[in-house]
């Protein structure tokens, strides 16, 4: 099973940003609902897609200045960061079929 870390703006940089891989952001909140719902499809494709990316979780709350930088307007979002940028992004639940076809493009 994939290690889903936590990331936060003090390792965000170098835990991201740097990352020799892709990395997936899960920007999430302990209070939401939907990302409770989305969390076993991100672990499902943590593991699909291991040694392909990374996947890591952001508490919105605890990092509100990630958010803004990112301008995350709401939670769940999945952000793909490849080469220290973000690429692709999607928000709110969606089912796994459409995450994968909008991230997997960009696994290469």
């Amino acid at each position: 099973m994939a290690d889903i870390s936590k990331t936060s703006e003090t390792s965000f940089q170098h835990e991201v940003l740097e990352a020799s891989l892709p990395v997936l952001v899960d920007f999430t909140a302990v209070w939401c609902q939907p990302c409770k719902l989305l969390d076993p499809i991100v672990r499902q494709l943590a593991d699909e897609w291991d040694g392909k990316l990374l996947v890591m979780k952001l508490d919105v709350d605890d990092n509100p200045q990630l958010v803004i930088d990112y301008d995350v307007m709401g939670v769940p979002t999945l952000m793909l960061f490849k080469g220290g940028q973000p690429v692709e992004r999607v928000s709110g639940y969606q089912p796994k079929d459409r995450l994968q076809n909008k991230f997997s493009i960009h696994l290469s």
